[in-house]
């Protein structure tokens, strides 16, 4: 840290929001994950002994990713990159960076990089040379499951941790800190608070310190000196406080039953149920990317041909994601889902390839009639039935197998005669029933 660092760290400790200033700074002030901070743990004795090796943590915003990532650290080189900013100009920045320090001031350098999902998979592995031959020790932070949107490669050379959101215990314990510390806290305001204050701030955070921390702060501020004191209670704080905070967890069980009640409502034919779990989903920092590939499923699951277009409405939201992005691809989103929504419904090519893969599994050796096979592999010398070419016949018919001796007669596809499947039903009842007079 330079000159200029240490002014600024200075000026921010003492401006900054209550929630910065009360960070912990070392592993004995950190409140919760005493599974990963506690003493007898790994993370604990590597930062000790100044022997971290990387580290992934994951966990819902507020849960002290960024903070354990400064702890980690300790005296070493620290650098903070965001995956959502930065790019690989600025991881190898950091690398050159790190080599400077090494050779002038014998520190190794923690590398930070918050929502490292974000990052590609190029730019991931831009990284791996550098984490591996220790030039930096990776501290990666995310919101999302690491074993789903992080190279295998960086997790292999890395220590995966999962960060607990707070408990309400663990939230009253930093609200005691925040409330008595005079240095850095309002242990200088002679603050109250009620106990049903606290048991507010506990239940708007929904286990984010900085939203009880900040909405503390706000409510200290505002309230006037009565008798030497600033008493808080429940109807003042509710006055500062934040909406409580939306708990979708992307990478928990609720992720994937919005996710099912989304698509059992498209399915249900009920666009405003569908477009109040879209709304949920977004709100809730969904991947608008997971929501598409969702919508396309389902327009080929649940709707299929009973109306085609389904399929190609969701597949150019997706495409039209890709030009756009939030805010406004929720339009697109909504579009798509209203559309499907409202769209006649047959699951026939959903049940026609199952059935199919139950043929294949039960007759795996079936083989095709020798005309279907590419003409490049026909044998001359036998007097085999010849291909007939389709288009060549009136309709653009003619009665000849296809399926295997063993499937003659079987029916995978079964239009329900819902939309356009309708002419689809009629048509290939006229076509089987020529077929039946083979």
């Amino acid at each position: 840290m330079d000159l200029f660092d240490y002014e600024r760290d200075k000026v921010l400790e003492k401006n900054a929001p209550l929630a910065y200033r009360m960070r912990p700074r070392k592993l004995e002030e950190f409140i919760g994950q005493q599974h990963i901070v506690g003493k007898n743990t790994f993370l604990y004795k590597s930062v000790k002994a100044n022997r971290v090796t990387s580290v992934i943590l994951h966990g819902r915003p507020g849960v002290g990713k960024t903070t354990l990532g400064k702890i980690i650290a300790g005296e070493n080189n620290f650098i903070q990159l965001n995956a959502t900013t930065s790019g690989v100009k600025d991881i190898k920045e950091a690398v050159k960076n790190s080599k400077e320090n090494i050779l002038y001031n014998g520190k190794k350098t923690i590398l930070f990089i918050d929502e490292i999902h974000r990052f590609s998979k190029s730019q991931q592995d831009t990284l791996l040379p550098y984490v591996e031959d220790g030039t930096v020790t990776l501290v990666g932070a995310t919101t999302e499951n690491p074993f789903y949107e992080v190279n295998n490669a960086l997790i292999s050379r890395s220590k995966v941790l999962k960060l607990d959101p707070l408990t309400s215990d663990d939230i009253k314990k930093i609200i005691d800190i925040a409330i008595k510390d005079k240095k850095r806290g309002l242990g200088n305001y002679n603050v109250r608070i009620s106990e049903k204050g606290i048991e507010y701030l506990c239940d708007i955070s929904s286990g984010d310190a900085r939203v009880a921390l900040n909405t503390l702060e706000i409510a200290v501020l505002t309230t006037d000196v009565i008798d030497g004191k600033r008493n808080l209670t429940e109807e003042i704080l509710k006055q500062c406080g934040q909406k409580k905070i939306f708990n979708y967890d992307k990478g928990g069980d609720n992720h994937y039953d919005y996710a099912s009640a989304f698509i059992k409502s498209i399915r249900g034919s009920d666009p405003d149920a569908g477009l109040y779990y879209l709304a949920v989903m977004l709100k809730g920092g969904e991947d608008p990317k997971f929501i598409a590939r969702r919508l396309i499923i389902s327009a080929s699951e649940d709707i299929g041909n009973a109306d085609p277009h389904g399929l190609m409405v969701a597949t150019n939201a997706m495409t039209a994601l890709n030009f756009v992005g939030m805010p406004e691809a929720r339009i697109i989103l909504a579009q798509a889902t209203t559309y499907l929504a409202s769209a006649s419904k047959s699951n026939a090519s959903y049940l026609g390839i199952k059935k199919a893969m139950e043929s294949v599994e039960k007759y795996p050796n079936a083989k095709m009639p020798k005309y279907l096979r590419d003409k490049s592999y026909a044998d001359q010398k036998t007097k085999d039935a010849q291909y007939k070419y389709p288009p060549n016949y009136e309709g653009s018919y003619v009665k000849q197998q296809y399926l295997p001796d063993e499937l003659v007669g079987e029916i995978f596809y079964e239009p329900n005669g819902n939309g356009v499947e309708l002419r689809i039903k009629d048509k290939l009842e006229r076509i089987r029933g020529i077929k039946n007079e083979l």
